[in-house]
């Protein structure tokens, strides 16, 4: 057997797939033309992701990390979350095909670049807003 039982699980019940309406941050990586391609959404509230979702394209190996990056992601804070790697992905997984270990990655990037994207925004609105502040003195 190529992969673990909890990759066919993953795989087979993928959870928290699909999108977030208004998410705080997205995070994309991949070609959506050709090849692998995940889109991850996240929904922050103090500091803590509280949901996440996703939309792939991908093999088995790809599908079943996405499911398990979003339940290794949820509850966490966003320090903790941006410190999930490939290879905890891997790990939950019980492992992966050495030929398949790229796909741990797609997910913890991906989900790497949904909180960028949050921060991104973040700083964005908060600059925004001192520049208010300071206009209206």
């Amino acid at each position: 057997q190529i992969y673990s039982k909890k990759v066919l699980e993953h795989f087979t019940n993928p959870r928290n797939a699909g999108s977030i309406a208004d998410p705080d941050g997205i995070g994309e990586i991949g070609d959506p033309d050709c090849g692998d391609f995940l889109r991850v959404f996240i929904k922050i509230d103090d500091n803590t992701i509280k949901d996440v979702k996703y939309q792939i394209r991908g093999c088995p190996a790809s599908i079943a990390c996405a499911s398990a990056m979003t339940e290794m992601a949820i509850g966490k804070s966003l320090d903790d979350a941006m410190m999930i790697t490939d290879d905890d992905i891997v790990s939950e997984l019980n492992g992966l095909p050495e030929f398949k270990i790229h796909c741990s990655a797609l997910a913890a990037t991906g989900l790497q670049k949904a909180i960028i994207d949050y921060f991104e925004k973040y700083i964005t609105k908060g600059q925004i807003k001192e520049m208010n502040d300071a206009i209206q003195i």
